[in-house]
């Protein structure tokens, strides 16, 4: 008996550490999100190239919002306000500032509206917002993917579903936020659905699923109708489809963080056991600390590695990792305050098996060691980023030219070549050259000559060289010749 009190106890407090350690982790990674990001232009990176041109131009519907008109929220949230802003100020530059600040800051604001919204004992939910933050959005940090919007809107919705008092206007305020999740991206209707089946487990007679299965039910038809009302270019839908095919490409779990942090982990499990066997103290905190020496000597003599592109790609991880967690936070949340009614019977053995003081120490080292892969990978990202900025920026202000791309005015990406050209992303490496030269005003259009894949048709490009824009026009000439060029 004794020894069971002691196991209790032990696991009490190991949660209680773990609690702790998740809500710093994802309050300090939300914060970091916003200063790094503006502090490192990542607005700009991958396709965050054409989305910050896009704002700069006072036109993101045009240009490309209005083919996906189911991320509306999305467009709504943060482009919409900073065009507004452009237009306003004829200040281009601050324009991409505010996207990139509205853009990156949704995660702080998910956790507060989380933490608001949260009435669980302990703010269970909360907790697994914060953790959720820190161990997935890093992932595709600096990647400008919707489903970054969707993490941090899933959150607060799963709370105030679960925990809104009754009344009008907290039903209002429960199909306004789950109607703004599904607007976020295609994935999200999973996340909303996810929601749904996390009430199941009050009973499906309670309120609270009730009300937000009526909510649900108004909402789709909503997000269908838009999707009708806007469908993409022909050119743009076959690309969309391509897309939604290969979302769970098993090629995706192939990248080297993807495989960096299994190789942790796995190394991390084999020690923890050997060192349990031997009855170590604290063998977690032993066997976090000797992968993290061996990560210390990867990253110093032998890392290759670099996480660039498959940034945007593993949003897939969040895609399938939200909704898991969300799940197992319902569930210790409706469980602590007595709630749980659950229609799978194994579901209390599962909770107590994840719960035990063993899985708890060994959840706090595997933790502690994913946060040392977010940090040392973030810090390599947003390093080398700079210093591509800083090469693409030295081709569009210098005299190098490659009249065979289609204009004497055009100059090859590849000239960069090396590592830093990892950092490229073909089909918007000519809008970066625009968004790094002073004043906007490129010598010459940086472009890659291996692009397949064209933003903008020549009609839109027209259009915008023909409206009046705080971006030069003889900047904007050159993107219209370039996107006349291919479409």
């Amino acid at each position: 008996m004794k020894a069971g009190i002691s196991g209790q106890r032990a696991s009490r407090s190991g949660i209680d550490r773990l609690r702790i350690l998740a809500i710093a982790a994802g309050i300090i990674w939300s914060v970091l999100f916003v200063v790094a990001g503006l502090h490192y232009e990542l607005q700009m990176y991958g396709d965050g190239s054409i989305f910050s041109y896009s704002v700069a131009v006072q036109d993101a519907w045009g240009f490309h919002y209005h083919n996906i008109s189911g991320r509306l929220f999305v467009y709504l949230s943060s482009f919409l306000p900073a065009e507004t802003y452009v237009a306003l100020s004829k200040d281009a530059r601050g324009g991409i500032v505010v996207y990139g600040l509205l853009f990156f800051v949704a995660q702080l604001l998910g956790l507060a509206a989380t933490f608001a919204a949260d009435r669980s004992r302990g703010r269970v939910i909360f907790s697994y917002a914060c953790f959720s933050a820190a161990l997935l959005c890093p992932l595709v940090f600096g990647a400008p993917t919707e489903m970054w919007m969707a993490h941090a809107l899933f959150w607060p919705a799963l709370a105030v579903c679960h925990y809104a008092r009754k009344g009008v206007a907290e039903a209002a305020l429960i199909f306004v936020l789950l109607l703004a999740l599904v607007f976020t991206h295609e994935g999200a209707v999973i996340f909303a659905f996810a929601i749904l089946a996390t009430l199941l487990l009050r009973g499906k007679r309670d309120l609270a699923f009730r009300r937000a299965a009526g909510a649900l039910l108004v909402a789709m038809p909503i997000w269908v109708a838009v999707k009708i009302a806007f469908p993409p270019d022909d050119y743009i839908a076959d690309v969309l489809v391509h897309n939604a095919l290969h979302v769970f490409d098993i090629e995706i779990l192939a990248g080297g963080l993807v495989i960096l942090l299994l190789a942790a982990f796995a190394s991390y499990a084999v020690i923890f056991l050997v060192l349990r066997w031997l009855d170590v103290s604290n063998a977690h905190i032993v066997a976090a600390a000797v992968v993290a020496a061996a990560l210390a000597i990867y990253w110093l003599w032998f890392d290759q590695a670099f996480h660039s592109q498959n940034r945007y790609f593993l949003r897939t991880l969040i895609l399938a990792g939200t909704p898991v967690l969300g799940v197992l936070a319902a569930a210790y949340a409706l469980a602590a305050g007595g709630q749980l009614n659950p229609p799978v019977a194994m579901l209390p053995r599962l909770m107590a098996a994840l719960t035990n003081w063993v899985a708890v120490r060994a959840a706090t080292g595997a933790f502690l060691l994913a946060m040392l892969i977010h940090a040392v990978e973030t810090a390599k990202f947003t390093t080398a980023w700079t210093d591509y900025k800083v090469a693409v920026r030295a081709l569009a202000t210098g005299a190098a030219s490659d009249p065979a791309l289609g204009d004497p005015r055009f100059v090859s990406s590849h000239r960069i070549g090396g590592k830093l050209n990892r950092l490229s992303w073909d089909s918007t490496t000519h809008f970066l050259s625009v968004l790094v030269s002073p004043n906007f005003a490129p010598a010459r259009l940086v472009v890659d000559p291996t692009a397949s894949y064209f933003w903008l048709s020549c009609k839109t490009a027209t259009e915008s060289l023909a409206a009046g824009r705080a971006v030069p026009a003889q900047s904007r000439r050159l993107v219209r010749i370039h996107a006349c060029l291919h479409r």
